[in-house]
């Protein structure tokens, strides 16, 4: 039975299980409060579901609903899974309305058999009269039109002023001068060599830029090359152009003249987003505790509930990534502080959560942190700015079992033991003629308890051959008086 023209909120995955499970067209949306273009995609998403009646359309707000975001993998909205006899064959990420009715059309098929598809499924072709429909209810409300890419008037405005602002722009990952990823790394190079000034614009810093300049180019990745206001390519047709000497001819062709002295030209985020706003409208105590908050630890996480109970997928994905990463990091939940939880949107420039900022640094949400950690950029970012890994007791103590074939662990030094039990096994070592390395368990109070419960054994001295406990000193006095102790120590 199909969904009948209307759009239901799913509330639980068993619910989402037994829609599915009947074998109809399903199509579900993710979407989040906070996210305009999801706003504007659910009146689309509306529009279709009378159109085709005998689908499900189903609708599941992202973060409400960790458990069914994380099934999905979503990790940005607005985002939708198709269904298809009762398993997931198609997804569409962002805010593209025809592609939207293209795919529905696709899973859905006709109104009633023998019948053509429906206007709104037609997608390209009928896509103006989804479009008049959601234009007609954002006037009402007062909401920007939202063009054929999905973009309102406004976005589309602000991107061709960017795209434009420069004879030749790179939109990249971090800047010219400290590119923070592999590829905007290569394409600066290349602009260096063919001597050519360019503009940058950093997308890390303006994830309405980062999603928006996606829909409005229709090029899905970074970094974007344009001239004269015209996307040239992304890493791999740039290094083909350059290698094939067709990239100096298009610049010759737009009249974009080479210097001796290259200077880039800084990048500009315009409208501030991303940044921390100079004139932000907050109060001086409000504005002190925020930059207070954010500084307390080197890496601070703004989010949704506790590193134990998060309570949105976003923020449990970052908690997740930050862990694998071994860094020791402080959460704020923004759940239990609504002054700080509003507060920090306009002093970071950033509408949603969670927030991630390393020495004081807004590094983005969750799309961000994993899109950078799938890439190794989060790494590298850590490693830059001296972030390093957190490294267990057990580790610590499996490194230092194993930084030399024989390992004693003792009081003192060999040439000043501070117990009589150590002295007794440096002599027989010596004697043996062993090379040996040694700690001190008395300069480090973490070692000394945690490999009494880590070797399961009470007492110093412990000596190690190869990372495997040989004993304390009765054990070795005994292998040596018997002629055995360079032999279990050389096998």
């Amino acid at each position: 039975m199909g969904g009948g023209g209307s759009v239901k909120e799913v509330q639980s995955k068993a619910e989402l299980d037994k829609i599915v499970a009947d074998g109809s067209p399903a199509i579900l949306h993710f979407w989040a409060s906070w996210c305009e273009a999801s706003k504007h995609m659910d009146q689309v998403f509306s529009h279709l579901s009378i159109d085709f009646p005998h689908a499900h359309f189903l609708r599941v707000e992202a973060e409400e609903q960790p458990e069914i975001s994380e099934l999905h993998s979503v990790s940005a909205v607005p985002y939708f899974v198709f269904f298809k006899e009762g398993k997931a064959v198609d997804t569409l990420e962002g805010a593209d309305p025809s592609s939207l009715a293209n795919k529905v059309a696709k899973i859905a098929g006709s109104i009633t058999p023998g019948d053509p598809a429906a206007p709104a499924s037609l997608g390209m072709a009928a896509g103006p009269s989804v479009l008049e429909a959601i234009q007609e209810l954002s006037r009402e409300n007062g909401a920007p039109q939202v063009s054929s890419s999905g973009l309102d008037d406004q976005q589309t405005k602000r991107l061709q002023q960017l795209v434009s602002s420069h004879p030749v722009l790179l939109f990249m990952k971090g800047t010219p001068e400290e590119p923070k990823c592999g590829f905007s790394q290569k394409v600066v190079d290349i602009l260096k060599k063919e001597k050519v000034k360019f503009g940058s614009f950093d997308i890390l810093t303006d994830n309405e830029v980062r999603e928006g300049l996606k829909k409005f180019s229709n090029w899905p990745t970074y970094p974007q090359l344009y001239c004269k206001g015209e996307l040239l390519g992304g890493c791999d047709i740039v290094i083909t152009m350059h290698e094939s000497g067709e990239l100096a001819d298009v610049f010759k062709d737009h009249g974009v003249g080479v210097s001796d002295s290259l200077e880039t030209t800084p990048n500009k985020t315009v409208g501030g987003k991303g940044g921390i706003s100079e004139q932000s409208g907050l109060s001086t105590a409000l504005t002190t505790r925020l930059a207070g908050l954010i500084n307390s630890s080197l890496v601070m996480l703004f989010m949704k509930g506790t590193v134990d109970e998060p309570r949105c997928g976003f923020s449990r994905k970052v908690v997740d990534i930050l862990k694998q990463e071994k860094v020791e990091f402080v959460t704020f939940d923004i759940l239990s502080d609504d002054e700080v939880r509003q507060g920090l949107k306009v002093y970071s420039n950033w509408s949603s959560y969670p927030q991630l900022y390393i020495k004081g640094e807004l590094i983005g949400g969750s799309d961000i942190v994993l899109e950078m950690q799938k890439s190794g950029e989060f790494r590298k970012v850590l490693t830059e700015k001296g972030i390093h890994q957190k490294v267990s007791l057990e580790d610590r103590l499996k490194n230092l079992l194993n930084s030399s074939p024989v390992m004693l662990f003792m009081k003192g030094t060999p040439d000043s033991p501070r117990c009589g039990f150590s002295s007794k096994v440096i002599n027989s070592l010596k004697e043996e003629g062993v090379d040996f390395g040694y700690f001190d368990i008395l300069s480090d109070e973490e070692v000394r308890q945690g490999l009494k419960t880590f070797s399961n054994w009470p007492t110093y001295p412990q000596l190690y051959y190869k990372g495997e406990l040989v004993g304390g000193c009765d054990i070795v006095l005994e292998l040596h008086s018997g002629g055995e102790l360079k032999s279990t120590l050389s096998e």
